[in-house]
């Protein structure tokens, strides 16, 4: 057997599993859930399928999940119903003692996996050779261990869809320029907010191992990573132009992970819990389309009855990696745990953990 099938054996579903009834999954999930107790703790992100959420100790983005994983000191089992980006965050974020588990390693992210550290390392040294020493990196929370990492050792920090805008005025006040990973869509939207022109922003294209610059004669103070949402990129501006046409009186509200042209032509734009918050503050009979993941979209359309939510997008498929985390999946672990076998451990080296650590709490301090 080789080491590929050995993994690919390791971490596959065992068909027993799918074969058994929703109604007997729910079932062994909630009396194994009462049989470990507070020892186990299952964070569920938003954008989970309901067949999952409906387990979750606690709700909420990645980085807020993580935070309440560490607070949770009598949990020594954090099952994170996410992807493998959030695990890595929790494992940093909890004890030693603390074992942080993913119930499916397929669960990645395709933005996360768009800067890796080699091509991180890579575009610094060609960047620092063009700019000096003039550039702050900075990572949104989507990103790798080594990513955090690496911007934590040099100086840089972590920033959510949340705090965005705080994180690079503070950026701009320790280095002239800004390096952005690994979602440009993000980072663009956000400076573009601050009063950055576009001009003034330039991408690196990991790929091709270059600067792509708009305008060789501006300056560039924004240097933002060639990276993407897979699935906000599946918002466009055709999709609110059809529905200022048909349906004028929809208010539309989008996540800044979508490009630029759909974040300037929406109502309102923002985090995902910005989204939840004006939807449930949202007068009672408007409609809203939403240009966000779909399980979150239709969990808010059956939850909130005052108002008409949609997706901006009616043929949007729910994240693909996200939605890896399934029923079965969380059976599996959870049985597994109940008989001594500790599978889909997640962990991130120290030394990586302490400088992903340092741009972390560069941002925790400043919230």
């Amino acid at each position: 057997m080789t080491v590929l099938d050995f993994l690919s054996a390791s971490t596959a579903l065992p068909e027993a599993y799918t074969r058994l009834s929703m109604t007997d999954m729910e079932d062994r999930v909630r009396r194994l859930k009462q049989q470990f107790g507070p020892s186990l703790f299952i964070p569920g992100h938003h954008y989970q399928k309901n067949e999952v959420i409906q387990f979750a100790d606690a709700t909420g983005d990645s980085l807020q999940l993580a935070q309440l994983s560490a607070q949770n000191t009598q949990a020594d089992y954090i099952v994170f119903c996410g992807v493998h980006f959030m695990a890595e965050t929790a494992d940093i974020l909890t004890g030693p003692e603390q074992k942080v588990i993913l119930p499916d390693l397929r669960a990645g992210c395709s933005m996360a996996d768009m800067a890796d550290i080699t091509q991180t390392e890579k575009a610094w040294e060609a960047l620092q050779t063009r700019f000096g020493n003039t550039i702050l990196p900075l990572t949104y929370v989507n990103s790798t261990a080594a990513i955090k990492a690496f911007c934590g050792r040099h100086g840089g920090a972590t920033v959510t869809s949340s705090n965005a805008k705080k994180m690079i005025e503070w950026a701009f006040t320790q280095k002239e320029r800004m390096m952005f990973l690994p979602d440009q869509h993000l980072g663009r939207n956000t400076c573009y907010d601050l009063g950055i022109p576009l001009d003034q922003m330039a991408v690196w294209d990991p790929i091709e191992e270059k600067l792509i610059v708009e305008d060789e004669t501006k300056e560039v103070r924004v240097i933002l990573w060639k990276g993407h949402c897979s699935v906000h990129e599946k918002f466009t501006a055709a999709h609110i132009h059809q529905l200022r046409e048909e349906e004028p009186e929809v208010k539309v509200i989008v996540h800044p992970e979508c490009t630029h042209d759909v974040v300037q032509l929406a109502d309102d734009a923002g985090s995902t819990n910005h989204i939840i918050q004006t939807l449930k503050n949202a007068p009672a009979g408007t409609k809203w389309a939403v240009g966000t993941e779909m399980n979150l979209v239709n969990r808010l359309a059956q939850e909130l009855s005052h108002i008409s939510v949609r997706s901006l997008n009616p043929n949007l498929c729910p994240c693909l990696t996200m939605n890896r985390i399934d029923l079965p999946h969380l059976l599996w672990i959870l049985d597994s745990l109940n008989e001594g076998d500790l599978r889909h451990q997640i962990t991130v080296e120290p030394h990586t953990a302490e400088e992903a650590r340092w741009a972390l709490n560069r941002m925790l301090d400043r919230a």
